[in-house]
């Protein structure tokens, strides 16, 4: 966090002194915090916070920029794929396909391309840790998913939205796209993606509203370790350490997101709410006998 201050206070065009008495500490506690000796308590944390918003220091693009840097820095052999992971407790023993059942594409490890999107899981959460993460997909039984319906589908597959066309030529072709592999790819399922989607499984939305929201909103690629064999072929290569400071301008930043998401997506679904089918046409329609 050292370097953070420090690019703060050269922001704002303040000495160290100047710094230490904006936050009512001691000249001392500012150099101690930039040499790397102690580091700001909440309370120091929340002051700095609040002169950053009033002085619209950029903190969330420093953060960014800094995970980039050390990402940048951190050399691949050759195949293997360099992602982010955010835990909301830390990784604790080996990697397992262990989280929830019916997250996007069911149980699994999950790592995304994009760095924001692993930091907007788990601000919130003051124990989360981000890793950085790789993968070598040379010896795996990879599928990768359009953001498309197909997409869609598969998602409502692995959370248990199909069930009640079980055993249908529609159901066994979502089944199967997953079945009997290592991991999977498919678009980041962000804030922005879960209002689209959400809104599509309860009937608010047509499937091509949905597409073209997804088309809209360019979400990055996660990847999805579903076996053991592709768990065993990820590698924890650095946890980087998120300051609680930081994480006060991240959760800013998901908020700002999502709201201009919900609004980009929300727009798109009025242009086009008389094409296509909705979910529940899209599943009576498999029953009975459609592809």
């Amino acid at each position: 966090m050292q370097a953070l201050i420090k690019q703060i206070r050269t922001y704002l065009n303040m000495s160290q002194d100047e710094f230490a008495r904006h936050l009512n500490v001691r000249y001392l506690t500012v150099n101690r915090w930039e040499n790397g000796h102690s580091l700001p308590n909440k309370l120091a944390q929340s002051k700095i916070y609040e002169i950053c918003k009033a002085n619209k220091v950029p903190v969330y693009d420093m953060t960014l920029e800094r995970i980039r840097s050390i990402a940048d820095a951190t050399v691949m052999p050759y195949g293997r794929v360099l992602l982010y992971h955010g835990s909301k407790s830390g990784i604790v023993g080996n990697i397992e396909p262990k989280s929830r059942p019916q997250c996007d594409f069911g149980k699994g490890f999950y790592m995304g391309t994009e760095v924001s999107q692993a930091l907007t899981l788990i601000c919130d959460y003051e124990k989360s840790k981000l890793y950085l993460t790789s993968v070598d997909l040379s010896d795996l039984q990879v599928v990768e998913v359009s953001a498309d319906i197909d997409w869609a589908m598969l998602v409502a597959y692995h959370r248990g939205k199909m069930e009640k066309i079980a055993g249908t030529p529609f159901y066994e072709k979502y089944r199967n796209i997953t079945l009997n592999k290592d991991l999977v790819i498919g678009s980041i399922a962000n804030d922005r993606m879960f209002y689209v989607i959400d809104n599509f499984f309860i009937g608010n939305i047509t499937d091509s509203a949905l597409v073209n929201s997804l088309a809209a909103l360019q979400l990055g690629k996660q990847y999805v370790a579903i076996s053991e064999k592709g768990c065993n072929a990820v590698k924890n290569e650095k946890e980087i350490e998120i300051s609680w400071l930081e994480r006060l301008f991240i959760k800013d930043v998901a908020e700002e997101n999502r709201a201009k998401g919900v609004s980009m997506a929300n727009d798109i679904c009025k242009n086009y709410r008389r094409e296509g089918l909705f979910f529940d046409e899209l599943l009576d329609q498999a029953r009975n006998g459609g592809t």
